[in-house]
């Protein structure tokens, strides 16, 4: 049996799914409400944000390409969005 011609698919990056609240502090500047939870799906990323959306000024849930061990990060994408958040860097 041969392999000739049997290629390898290119190997995806594992994605960084992350949600992110954001409150008004005392000067009317947006903080975050808590430290960025990573999540484990895109999907769970949306319901949660959803859910505690009525709660903070603004709430994200977004997802990138991610391999820290090696430095490479994607382009980050927006899953869901609810009032006010910082501009993403």
């Amino acid at each position: 049996m041969s392999n000739t011609g049997h290629i390898l698919p290119e190997q995806k990056m594992p994605k960084l799914i992350v949600v992110a609240a954001f409150n008004r502090g005392d000067e009317g500047d947006l903080q975050p409400a808590f430290d960025p939870r990573q999540m484990q799906s895109e999907h769970a990323a949306i319901r949660l944000a959803k859910m505690i959306e009525d709660h903070h000024a603004g709430v994200i849930a977004w997802s990138r390409e991610a391999n820290p061990a090696i430095g490479a990060y994607g382009e980050p994408t927006i899953l869901y969005q609810s009032g006010e958040v910082p501009d993403m860097e």
